[in-house]
């Protein structure tokens, strides 16, 4: 009897996610576990294993094509079964047959050209424009009849749609800004002590260093680790600090679980891994959510100072620029020393001024000691 598998919330709140690719055409045998499609949902790229064992009858979409979850996602029955569906919809929005027990040949590949309607290709030939170098702007990527006009005049401009990744980022950043108001202060911190300490140590990641030293800090000023849930402020009494990491997907931030447990050679593995992992999407969803603070070492990139996003459900965020030389007056001489700049933001509905600076100063001790 033919299996109708549904598409099942993989993470908190999903409620859709992108085809990236199959790993088997319809007719072809699949194992129980056996992996059957690659998805991307808001955060992470996963693998979905098939609940049985048996062959692939039909697939609920096709690279590139978003489905909702609870969604019919893949029919898998017994070899020489067939399987009666309900219509399913072409990409241009038309009933198509049912699918019924009469597969493709195992295997066979698909030869897909440009996506575009037979008048457009006409328009094409009549401009003499290759389909094949213009980017579709229409509904999933189909090639519109301005696109081609655009392409002829050598005015061409590309629309890209946002990866999931990148609507997920930007929905987060809009909530936040909307939600918490923001305050920021700054400062710089001598870098000398832990340049040398991460030298002696075989240069551990740079952020291994900075979570050791803000563990501490965060467990004098609660409301740092802490969110705002309505009229109540919850202090989280264990430390999952994010970090950020920039990937070619965009940014993303990584967490480190239980922090305070781990010690220095312990964090500079974590880190490590979660940001080959971050970088090569292959971490699971509760690894990419869920820190109580936030730490972006922006100096990695160049940055210096800056106005860093509070992440939705934290109280503050420290970004920590690239280490560089300053002129500094102490004791009525001035001094060159190499100095991080520093960039702290704080919920300004929890956290005060004076607090921001109390915390800002136990901060840069913690660095310079």
């Amino acid at each position: 009897m033919a299996h109708e598998f549904h598409l099942p919330d993989v993470g908190e709140g999903l409620v859709e996610a992108v085809i990236v690719s199959w790993y088997l055409e319809v007719g072809e045998t699949v194992e129980l576990d056996q992996s059957l499609v690659e998805l991307e949902t808001d955060k992470a790229i996963i693998d979905m294993p098939s609940p049985v064992a048996g062959v692939l009858l039909y697939r609920g979409g096709e690279d590139g094509e978003t489905i909702e979850v609870g969604s019919l996602l893949a029919v898998i029955g017994e070899p020489g079964e067939s399987w009666e569906g309900a219509a399913v919809t072409s990409p241009a929005g038309e009933p198509a047959a049912p699918v019924v027990g009469s597969l493709p040949e195992a295997g066979a590949a698909r030869v897909r050209g440009p996506q575009a309607l037979p008048m457009v290709r006409r328009l094409a030939e009549e401009l003499g424009v290759d389909l094949s170098g213009v980017p579709g702007t229409g509904p999933l990527g189909r090639i519109t009849e301005q696109d081609v006009r655009a392409a002829a005049s050598g005015r061409s401009t590309v629309r890209v749609p946002m990866s999931r990744l990148r609507k997920r980022i930007a929905e987060n950043m809009a909530r936040s800004w909307r939600e918490i108001p923001h305050v920021a202060t700054y400062d710089h911190a001598d870098s000398d002590t832990l340049m040398a300490e991460r030298s002696r140590l075989g240069k551990p990641p740079v952020e291994a260093l900075l979570i050791a030293r803000l563990v501490p800090v965060l467990a004098r000023f609660p409301s740092f680790n802490s969110a705002v849930e309505g009229d109540v402020i919850v202090e989280r009494r264990f430390y999952d600090i994010g970090f950020a990491v920039d990937t070619p997907d965009g940014l993303t931030v990584a967490v480190v679980r239980d922090a305070e447990s781990l010690p220095l050679e312990g964090l500079a593995g974590e880190v490590r891994r979660l940001a080959e992992g971050a970088k090569e999407r292959t971490l699971g969803v509760d690894e990419l959510r869920g820190q109580t603070f936030t730490v972006s070492n922006i100096g990695a990139v160049g940055g210096g100072l800056g106005t860093p996003m509070i992440p939705y459900g934290t109280s503050a965020i420290l970004s920590v620029g690239r280490a560089g030389p300053r002129a500094v007056v102490r004791d009525d001489s001035i001094e060159i020393v190499r100095q991080f700049p520093l960039s702290l933001s704080y919920d300004h509905r929890i956290i005060d001024g004076a607090e921001g600076r109390r915390f800002m100063a136990a901060v840069i001790e913690a660095l310079e000691k």
